[in-house]
């Protein structure tokens, strides 16, 4: 037999093949590997016991345009063979190969033609991770990418065609590997909380940046997803009242090369490469493909507890980034079939300022992302999703488009269209911005309430119209095709932008620790400093700065649709003027559980879980429904009404007219639907005063037939929150409210 690097040799006699690896010029062993020709689905690798009883993995690749695959296996110490896959079916690429095992380590090379003016970026001396790869070890270099990742040459004299230049160095050696995983979970001992949409308080966390400070997790735990399982983080979950957990991107990811050069990370996440794998670095466990494992024990722990867990994923780009991005996995596998191209198809149509848009509307694509949330509901346990510039993924040829291929399949896809979907409803592409505007199977991040709360609370609202909307469900974006209030998702602060005590703290971002100069984040914060920009000694400020926190926690809690909370917003977390701070996995980021020692922060924390509890017993507070406003019963009594300081109902001026006090009536008595017995639902009615003008105001207590006596439960002017228990104000009192504060009153 000749050398495999001068030929391939077949066997056909009995209907299976034997490639001989015919990589040795870059190096690769010459060892025959028997490929039989398995399966074309799945697709990606899956163990199972082959024809007569041989156990092995069938491997399986979508790569529409290729001319061949190599799947290329590497032993402990990285040591690579490489077999060819000679079946071709509708454009996948498969063969089953008996004797590999779970914890295999593997990768791809596919061979084709390189001509990146027509999009065609095929390069076999690159490794590329399998998209469908289950468990993912090892990391790119960490002083950055190094420029064997690159399907062209990085230092191509003339830079502004160095992509049309290929390289034909060996990536492999600098590129993580995919990993062979047997799916053998039993899920009939989990109990999913299954929490209704209206009931369903959201949690937005870091697994890293939860975890690795807290000093009642070990230190070997610490950062990971075993260490969220632990029971003193879910403690503190159960404790606040928190429904489900959102948690940002788990699926594998990269680093930016821009950052690894500069020291820094991609602490977010949003730089996937691997839509099936968990993120590797996220393990406690260093045992090749554990992270799969060590995942699933976190769902049940937080399952146990009550708490769904909801991902923040990211199919609306890829790490590989641009036409000078590097070459990673769908970039070299079938560049023109995953990407969005332009006309000019050298460069890459870009709807998410990343580099790069997913072409969603490609059948494979679409296959791509729905197998994967699939997957991760079926085999990992999770209870969601919340889509990252998911109007890029409802986008059609080029316009966002509300029956795309996308929402399509979801809409009928019996696993998917059950649970809990999120929308982040806009990208960075013309008419991106959609809120509003998805199907009614969705809910969406409501960034017109953060915007109308933030801006109440800071005096910049022109009137109260805006926020009116905001408080009791957005009825003007939400309440067509039977939707309901829960369609919107309640949030003053997100995982981008300042934390809550920075929102108090600061006017202008400080992300000069970004290394961008301070030109990245955004400078829309609608924030108030209260009078001193950033740290201070001055009480008087402190004291304003704690107030103005839980006027706005108490804000978004008493709204009706469906509450978000930022992990440490409760703690007093700050991030010292970053608004930004994807880059920083550092204490900027990472949550410091020494701030329940302070007594303000103390507080603020019980203060919140207080008004969580509150939330969850009264169902006035988490209507299914949106109000009316008419009355329903003779003596005028209405589901909702608003005052204003006189005691009196708004009317159509006092809505335009210029005001900082606003009076918001919650009846209990005319909540519409039925429990589950089909009983009517009661409840106690509420009066909400929210004041946020600088100076005392007298509010009269409106009296019959809204009420003869009402019971003050919150005062956010207070630090420890209430007057004495059992203080109760006739109807018709002129009630003092404190500057800048809310009153929450239950009618008696």
């Amino acid at each position: 037999m000749s050398s495999a690097a001068e030929q391939e040799t077949v066997a056909v006699g009995d209907g299976r093949t034997a490639a001989v690896v015919e990589g040795a010029r870059r190096g690769a062993p010459a060892l025959p590997v028997p490929v039989w020709p398995g399966a074309p689905t799945p697709l990606g690798a899956r163990f199972r016991v082959g024809p007569d009883g041989v156990a092995g993995t069938n491997f399986a690749l979508w790569a529409g345009g290729a001319e061949a695959v190599e799947l290329c296996l590497f032993d402990e110490e990285g040591r690579e063979t490489r077999a060819r896959l000679s079946e071709l079916t509708h454009e996948i690429w498969h063969g089953f190969v008996p004797g590999v095992l779970p914890g295999q380590r593997y990768g791809y090379r596919v061979h084709g033609r390189w001509d990146p003016w027509t999009g065609a970026r095929w390069n076999p001396a690159k490794l590329l991770l399998d998209p469908y790869a289950r468990a993912v070890d090892g990391d790119y270099a960490a002083s950055g990418l190094a420029p064997e990742l690159y399907g062209h040459v990085r230092d191509w004299p003339e830079q502004q065609v160095a992509d049309t230049v290929r390289d034909d160095r060996d990536s492999a050696p600098f590129v993580p590997k995919g990993v062979v995983v047997h799916d053998d979970d039993d899920w009939s001992d989990d109990r999913r909380p299954k929490t209704p949409w209206a009931d369903s308080v959201i949690y937005e966390l870091h697994v890293r940046g939860f975890t690795k400070r807290h000093p009642g997790i070990p230190e070997e735990l610490r950062g990971t997803y075993a260490g969220l399982a632990h029971p003193a983080a879910i403690e503190h979950l159960v404790k606040l009242g928190v429904t489900a957990v959102e948690l940002l991107p788990v699926h594998q990811f990269a680093h930016e090369d821009h950052l690894l050069r500069r020291g820094l990370r991609n602490y977010w996440g949003y730089n996937s490469i691997g839509y099936f794998a968990p993120h590797a670095a996220y393990a406690a466990s260093g045992t090749t493909g554990q992270q799969v494992g060590e995942f699933k024990r976190m769902v049940r722990a937080l399952h146990a507890a009550g708490i769904e867990v909801v991902l923040d994923v990211v199919y609306n780009h890829t790490a590989e980034a641009g036409e000078f991005g590097p070459t990673l996995s769908l970039k070299g596998i079938d560049n023109r079939g995953y990407y969005r191209l332009q006309p000019d198809a050298r460069r890459y149509a870009d709807y998410t300022g990343c580099g790069n848009t997913l072409h969603v509307v490609q059948p494979h694509v679409l296959r791509l992302i729905t197998d994967s949330l699939r997957y991760w509901v079926t085999e990992m346990g999770v209870d969601g999703f919340r889509f990252d510039l998911a109007a890029a993924l409802a986008r059609s040829m080029h316009d966002v488009d509300m029956l795309s291929p996308f929402l399509a399949v979801i809409a009928q896809d019996p696993v998917l269209r059950r649970v809990k979907l999120i929308a982040e409803p806009w990208d960075v592409g013309s008419g991106g911005y959609q809120v509003g505007a998805f199907p009614p199977l969705w809910t969406e991040w409501n960034d017109r309430y953060r915007g109308a709360v933030r801006d109440f609370w800071r005096g910049a609202l022109p009137d109260v119209r805006d926020l009116g909307y905001r408080l009791s469900g957005s009825s003007d974006l939400y309440a067509w095709g039977g939707r309901r209030p829960y369609a919107s998702v309640n949030f003053v602060t997100a995982h981008d932008g300042f934390t809550l005590r920075d929102l108090v703290s600061y006017e202008y971002k400080h992300n000069d620790a970004n290394g961008e100069g301070n030109r990245d984040g955004t400078d829309d914060n609608r924030s108030w400093n209260c009078g001193a920009e950033g740290d201070t000694d001055d009480e008087r400020v402190l004291a304003l700065r704690r107030r103005q926190l839980r006027n706005l926690m108490t804000t978004l809690l008493l709204s009706t649709g469906v509450p978000m909370l930022v992990a440490g917003d409760e703690l007093g977390r700050t991030q010292r003027g970053n608004n930004n701070a994807y880059c920083q996995d550092d204490e900027t980021s990472w949550l410091d559980w020494g701030l329940l020692e302070d007594p303000g922060w103390k507080a603020l924390h019980e203060l919140t879980s207080r008004l969580i509890a509150l939330r969850h017993r009264h169902p006035v507070l988490r209507r299914r429904a949106f109000f009316s406003g008419r009355a329903h019963s003779a003596d005028g009594l209405r589901d909702l009404a608003w005052f204003t300081a006189r005691g009196s109902e708004m009317t159509e001026g006092d809505w335009y007219a210029p005001a900082a006090t606003l009076g918001m009536y919650l009846s209990g008595r005319d909540i519409p639907g039925r429990d589950g017995r089909g009983a009517p639902i009661l409840d106690e009615s509420f009066l909400a005063v929210l004041h946020a003008g600088e100076r005392p105001v007298d509010f009269v207590l409106p009296g019959p037939p809204w009420a003869e006596a009402y019971e003050l439960v919150v005062d956010t002017s207070r630090e420890d929150q209430a007057e004495p228990p059992g203080t109760v104000h006739r109807a018709g009192t002129r009630l003092t409210v404190p500057g800048r504060a809310v009153l929450l009153l239950k009618v008696g």
